[in-house]
């Protein structure tokens, strides 16, 4: 437990350091902390904070850098975010009133890359698996079919076919009957369990067949790859911490064209409540060991649907970026909700 003079001293220590990104000592600390310290005291305190891991001494300074441990007692016990002023508030609404579902994801992740200058995330919705209302295959040549596949919510999916062999008309409208009698009103998750069995009882030439449809139903219906919308990355190319490592940014823009791993991460906070900050190793992931990842879930219905997130140097302005993603989910979960209902 830290006293009180501590606490301060830490918080005015933290705010300089993010506010100048050079190690602080103990003299600007008596001067900016607003208690009436000595320097030798001040000195004190700062070797038990060191001693007790929320702070370090980097080699080349007399100051002292918040380490993530730092950070963190900082975000959790010292800081005060204030909501943001209702003009902004308005701006950010003004955003959001694209006409697309998709635009609006895609606007979210520019409007938190361009308020906090780091990278803006927005982890998409993740689709219903659909189930199939019709499936029908169409000759269009001697060796080429159409699978035309329709969803329960309308979508309709062409898929081409190139069997090893012609199939007559009288044939195709077997397999798609069978088809239909199978497997309408189930989704294709279904159909991959429960499909093996029921193929083994048809005749080779047709089995062939069928096995070319469900693989090529498989992959229309599978998710898409776009499962977050990242913008501002070159923003971190400004951030002095990584532009004098290069290494450390390669592995950063590794990690955004890898995607799961930082799914994985933004996944974390759909099981949360509210905002959830991120710092240094405690993502999990070697590539943000110096950076934080501040992300809060949006909803639609009353559901979690996906995430929205700011990543960016632990030496961030915690108490800017937080209400800035903060208010960001909720003004999206207002919109989604809007066209879930128009």
């Amino acid at each position: 437990m830290l006293d009180e003079r501590a606490k301060t001293l830490l918080k005015t220590l933290i705010q300089r350091y993010i506010a100048e990104g050079q190690p602080v000592g103990s003299r600007a600390l008596s001067k900016h902390s607003g208690l009436d310290l000595s320097a030798a005291t001040v000195r004190n305190v700062m070797a038990d904070l060191e001693e007790i891991g929320l702070i370090a001494s980097p080699h080349t300074s007399a100051g002292r850098v918040p380490t993530s441990r730092g950070y963190r007692f900082f975000v959790d016990s010292l800081l005060t975010v204030r909501p943001l002023e209702r003009e902004k508030i308005d701006a950010i609404e003004g955003q959001f009133l694209a006409s697309q579902p998709k635009r609006l994801l895609s606007n979210a992740s520019h409007l938190l890359s361009g308020l906090s200058h780091f990278a803006g995330v927005v982890l998409s919705p993740r689709r219903v698996v659909p189930t199939i209302r019709q499936i029908e295959f169409v000759s269009l040549s001697e060796k080429r079919i159409l699978l035309i596949l329709v969803t329960a919510d309308g979508d309709v999916q062409n898929r081409l076919l190139f069997p090893g062999r012609a199939y007559s008309p009288s044939e195709l409208v077997a397999a798609t009957n069978y088809l239909n009698q199978h497997f309408v009103g189930h989704d294709f998750e279904h159909i991959r369990v429960h499909v093996q069995q029921e193929l083994q009882k048809l005749r080779g030439d047709l089995q062939a067949l069928m096995t070319a449809a469900l693989a090529a139903g498989d992959e229309a219906m599978r998710e898409p790859d776009d499962n977050y919308v990242i913008s501002g990355e070159r923003n971190l190319l400004e951030v002095e911490e990584f532009s004098s490592n290069m290494n450390r940014v390669r592995e950063l823009f590794d990690l955004f064209e890898q995607r799961t791993a930082l799914m994985q991460l933004l996944d974390l906070s759909n099981r949360a409540d509210g905002v959830q900050v991120f710092i240094g190793g405690e993502s999990g992931l070697a590539p943000l060991d110096e950076c934080s990842v501040v992300t809060a879930p949006y909803e639609v219905d009353g559901q979690v649907v996906g995430s929205v997130g700011v990543i960016g140097p632990t030496r961030m302005a915690y108490e800017r970026v937080i209400p800035i993603v903060d208010i960001t989910a909720k003004l999206l979960s207002s919109a989604l909700n809007y066209h879930a209902h128009s």
